[in-house]
């Protein structure tokens, strides 16, 4: 988030990313400071909020104006609008006065959300060197470009976008049964109903998660392993995917 609003104000980003790599990341920045005069540090009296969209929804813009001494940021999460707006605000702030109306749920909601609508995030979801960017569906929410300059995997990326042959894809799931909590490893195989792998079980809760499958397996029954049982699934294309995304 750029906080500067002119290009005569001193630059301030603001940059939101998984509490558990927060180390790492700025390590990661500061090798590329290069004595620059550049500042790198945590806000941690700050909070995050995700505001859901819901029946107040149409009053969200309309807050901005009225509570700005308390809202820091409030702009549409740039994923998808199904995610609705982000909000981060300084620590102790009165949610009801940023947004009356609203309601505060816990985070279980919020990932049952994401689930539902499959987006993915974090380390846990995007595994750092294992996922791929297009498998992860980051060309539909704003995160790869396709006409900036280089970066890492900048080619392969280009060219498989291009070439439009993408087999495997992160998708919402659900579950036929609630999935026990913490006994389910990072990566669990499923299967189709003859056996053959049809891709890898990434986060979930309750019944909900998100899975990396083969596109030509999704409207196959299927069927993931949970200590020896199987607990079957299904499979579905978001409604908010480009219409040609399936292919």
């Amino acid at each position: 988030f750029r906080l500067h609003e002119n290009p005569e104000e001193e630059p301030h980003i603001l940059l939101e990313c998984d509490g558990g790599v927060l180390e790492a990341i700025q390590k990661h920045l500061k090798l590329y400071k290069i004595r620059r005069k550049v500042n790198i540090a945590p806000c941690l009296d700050l909070s995050l909020w995700a505001v859901v969209p819901g029946e107040q929804a149409g009053d969200i813009a309309s807050s901005l104006a009225k509570s700005a001494d308390q809202a820091l940021i409030l702009t549409p999460d740039p994923r998808t609008e199904v995610m609705g707006w982000r909000l981060i605000t300084k620590k102790g702030a009165n949610l009801s006065e940023i947004i009356p109306g609203s309601q505060i749920g816990n985070i279980q909601d919020y990932h049952r959300h994401r689930y539902k609508q499959g987006i993915p995030e974090g380390v846990k979801d995007l595994p750092p060197g294992v996922a791929l960017p297009l498998e992860s569906n980051l060309a539909y929410m704003n995160g790869i470009s396709f006409t900036k300059g280089c970066y890492i995997g900048q080619e392969l990326t280009a060219r498989t976008h291009h070439m439009g042959v993408i087999r495997k894809r992160l998708l919402p799931v659900h579950f036929s049964a609630p999935l026990p909590k913490d006994s389910i490893p990072e990566g669990a195989e499923i299967l189709t109903e003859s056996g053959k792998s049809a891709g890898k079980f990434r986060a979930g809760g309750g019944e909900l998660g998100i899975a990396l499958l083969r596109l030509a397996n999704i409207n196959e029954t299927l069927c993931l392993n949970v200590a020896g049982d199987k607990v079957k699934l299904t499979a579905n294309i978001p409604e908010w995917w480009p219409k040609t995304a399936s292919k």
